[in-house]
Parts: C-alpha cells; structure tokens; sequence
C-alpha cells in the first residue's frame, strides 16, 4: 500500500483530526483491519490472475505454425525447435535474421518484447482462463503466463464479441490444477462499497506473471462506453448499452480481463479498459459485472458453446421513454415470441423480469441477457390497463466472430444442423418477411444422409413426420430412429431422410 494512502485513510477514519492515530486506538484497528483485508484477498487470489500474451502475426502460419483454418480458436503452441526445421527459416542467411524471428514468435525467448496484452481470472482447476473478447481478438498466437513464472500457450475456447467475453483453455497441462476464483453477485454491490482489483497493467507481469494491486471504489453503476459504432448498427455490444461497473481506482492498458474483488474476496466484475482502447480520457476503469445473468453466460463459454442471445421480436418509438415508465412497441414481427403472447403495436412495455424498462436500451439489455429458449416475464399496459405475460425467447441475430468449441445444443443430426429460425428476418438479404414456424437448417454435410434427401442450408423444417418443431430442441426431441419425413417451409414435397 502506497506511503500516502494510510495516512489519508486514517484522517478519514478519524473525522479529519488533526492528531496522529497512536497504537490502541480504535481508529487506526480499523484502518489496519482494512488493510489486513486486502492483503488478505490478494494472498488468496493473486495465483489466479495471470499475464496474457497476443500475437497477431502471419509469420506463425508462414512459418508452419499458424491457426488451424479448419477450427477456429484452435492456435496451437509455438516449438522453437520446429522452427529452427523449418525449410524457410533454414533459408535465412544470417543469425541476425534468425534472432529477429525467434523473438518475434517465441513468447518466452528472454528477448520477446510484448507488443499486445492483457490479463486473465482463473475459472476452471483444469486450465479455463476468463479473459474479455478484445484482448484476444484476431490472435494468431496465445501465450499466458502465471505468478511464480510457469506458462502456456492457450487455445480459445470459445470466444463472443457482445459481451466481450473469451475462455481460453491452456495446453500445457503441467500448470494443472489451478486454482479459480470465486465468482460473487455484482448486483448486491452499491456505490461507496471498497474494492480491490488484481491485473496486470502494461503486461508488467509478463515475466514472472505477478499481478498487480489497485483499489477503490465502487463510483457507479449501469455504466455505458461508446464504441465507435454507426447509429444504425442495432447490435451493439453491452457495454454500449449501459451494464458497466465503474471504479475511481486506475485501470490501464492491460489491465482488461483482471478481477475486480469485493472485500469478501468474491470476484464481481471483470476488468476492462476498453474506454482507454477508444482513446477516451476517464477517471478510473469499469468493468463487466459478474452478476446470475453474467454467470449463465460464462458457463455456457466454459462449455466451449457459441451463446445464443434471446430475442424478443419487437421496435420501438424512438419518441418514447424520456424518462418516463415504459416504450411504446411500433412494430411485433410476425411468427415472434412477442407475436406468440399477444403482444400489440401500441403496447407500452414497462417491465421485463421485474427489471423497469425507460428506453429502448434496457429492452436490449434485459432480453438479450437470457439465453433463447429463456421463459421471461414481460410487463405491459394496454389502454391503461397493466397486464403481465410469460415469453418463450427465440435468437438473436449477433454479427462477428464468434468462436465455440463444442456444438453443445446444436449437434449434427444425420449431417444437418439446426438453429432459431428467428435468424431469417434478422439477417441481410433474408427474403423472408416474417418469422417461419420451423428450425433453420445452417449446416448440411457433403455425402450426409440430409445431403442425399436434398436437404439445403437456408431450408425451414416445419415438421417431423407430422409433428411441430418450432424449436431446435423440439427438432431433436422429434427426431428419432428409422425413416423421418420433413416438411419444409414453403416446399409442397416432403423430404425423406433416412
């Protein structure tokens, strides 16, 4: 703790008194109890946060030692010696050549100089790194390394760009088992409440993975960025929606996938600077809140599975909210979730999951925080009278790279995959001008039985031998042995997979 931080704190717990704390008093016991509580966490945590290393470079596939292309997020370790049998680099005609690509692709050359960086929290004993989306986005090469100097190099294992949020697994299993974090509840947190954060800023913990401490504040709340984003781009990341956690305690570069701790030694948000990325001047940092409806999102990346976001199927006016109660529905999209419960234009939403609704910003935040398939409450009034109903969310439509290992609710089914078929009026180019009762065929396999039935990418399967599917998995419920007859949307012969 820094020299001047005790004496200012000890004038704060005494009343601004002019005299000096002496042993015994109350008020230094306090002081000192606060600093016993930091130390506390930062012994306790400080084995979970690590320095994340970032290569964007070509040279890695140039070199034999790129990204798979057939997986995405797969990146492989770096070998030094499998460089050094490389015909390219046997090629090179001085040692200066050959020293300047050794340091360049090897992370733990004692010449390597970072050039892109950030941090991690430990989530999983078995190598499951948290770390946000920008810190690894485009990587070619991952490298992480922990307090007391061991490494890895990590995959990505699954990876979203909406809420900015990456796992990465790491592949040297020497390291295991690790240590997680424990996770807290950020929306028990209230402005003025103490918090201390762990990170490493400027990647200053890039040799021996040591992090570094900081605390603070909780300032506020709901806190929101501004990325640079054209209005009419819809699907903007939360942070631009207002979910953030902002601190008064000073976050840099590098700092962004850190933990930010309460004083129970809970981790409720993640770190991010991205306000700092943007170029913008802040006092302090923010961070994402670790909160039930965060959570559900970190462990379906845990998984390694892409996240489906709810959609409800409704605009707005823009003219309404203002800080009144509620928004005013112009527009229900047929076929939609909104649609299924009688949802009107000229209905006044004003409430989702209990969570008030002031403009069309927390529609997009307390939807788009469940999970497609999420039953939500919806709140609304019409013709002045309230009125209460359960919604079944379908998908949202979510441009960019996303990144998911395993197939989790999606698998292939006799080499076709299904998904939401909310995803065809949400789309460019869709032809479709309301929403299919069906599942949305997004994959089919060459030589696969669905291949040879006649099955195509973009097909709506309405129904399995008769019976409804309006959902993925009411499809995989429906599909079962022997046979099966589909009937495709807008198809008048059914198709026979067998």
């Amino acid at each position: 703790m820094s020299r001047w931080i005790l004496p200012s704190l000890l004038v704060l717990v005494a009343g601004a008194s002019p005299s000096y704390a002496q042993p015994g008093d109350p008020d230094l016991a306090k002081a000192l109890a606060l600093e016993r509580a930091m130390q506390k966490i930062i012994s306790q945590h400080e084995a979970s946060i690590v320095c994340i290393l970032v290569s964007r470079s070509d040279a890695y596939q140039e070199f034999g030692q790129g990204p798979d292309p057939n997986q995405p997020g797969k990146l492989g370790a770096f070998s030094l010696q499998a460089l050094r049998g490389n015909g390219r680099y046997k090629k090179l005609s001085e040692d200066k050549q050959r020293t300047h690509w050794e340091q360049l692709l090897d992370f733990d050359h004692p010449g390597y100089v970072p050039r892109a960086f950030g941090s991690g929290v430990v989530i999983d004993a078995k190598g499951k790194v948290l770390t946000n989306y920008h810190v690894v986005q485009d990587a070619t090469k991952i490298f992480v390394r922990l307090p007391g100097g061991q490494s890895s190099y990590a995959d990505i294992y699954a990876a979203d760009p909406r809420c900015d949020l990456a796992v990465l697994n790491l592949l040297n299993t020497d390291v295991l088992p690790l240590k997680a974090v424990p996770l807290g509840d950020a929306d028990r947190m209230q402005r003025g409440q103490f918090i201390l954060t762990l990170s490493n800023p400027f990647a200053a913990g890039f040799r021996d993975g040591q992090p570094s401490a900081s605390w603070g504040i909780l300032s506020n709340i709901r806190r929101k960025s501004f990325p640079h984003l054209k209005e009419e781009e819809r699907i903007k990341p939360f942070h631009a929606y207002g979910t953030l956690l902002q601190t008064d305690a000073r976050l840099n570069l590098g700092c962004s996938g850190g933990a930010m701790f309460n004083l129970s030694g809970e981790m409720v948000g993640l770190i991010t600077s991205i306000a700092a990325i943007q170029g913008g001047e802040t006092p302090g940092g923010f961070a994402v809140p670790v909160n039930a409806a965060m959570r559900r999102i970190i462990d379906v990346l845990k998984r390694g599975e892409e996240i489906d976001y709810g959609f409800l199927g409704v605009a707005f006016d823009p003219t309404s909210g203002n800080g009144s109660p509620g928004v005013i529905l112009k527009s229900v999209s047929k076929g939609s979730p909104a649609d299924a419960a009688k949802l009107m234009i000229g209905d006044v939403l004003i409430a989702v999951n209990g969570q008030s609704i002031n403009d069309s910003d927390d529609v997009y935040t307390s939807v788009g925080i469940h999970l497609s398939g999420s039953k939500v409450s919806v709140r609304y009034r019409r013709k002045g009278i309230e009125h209460v109903t359960d919604v079944t969310l379908a998908k949202l439509y979510v441009p960019g790279k996303h990144i998911a290992t395993t197939l989790g609710g999606r698998p292939y089914f006799r080499g076709l995959r299904v998904d939401y078929a909310s995803l065809v009026v949400q789309q460019p180019g869709r032809p479709f001008a309301h929403i299919p009762a069906g599942v949305l065929v997004i994959d089919v396999q060459p030589g696969s039985a669905a291949d040879k039935a006649n099955v195509k990418i973009g097909d709506i399967i309405t129904h399995i031998n008769g019976i409804s599917v309006p959902t993925p998995p009411a499809f995989h419920q429906s599909a079962g042995n022997g046979p099966l007859e589909l009937t495709l949307f807008g198809i008048p012969n059914k198709l026979v997979l067998k």
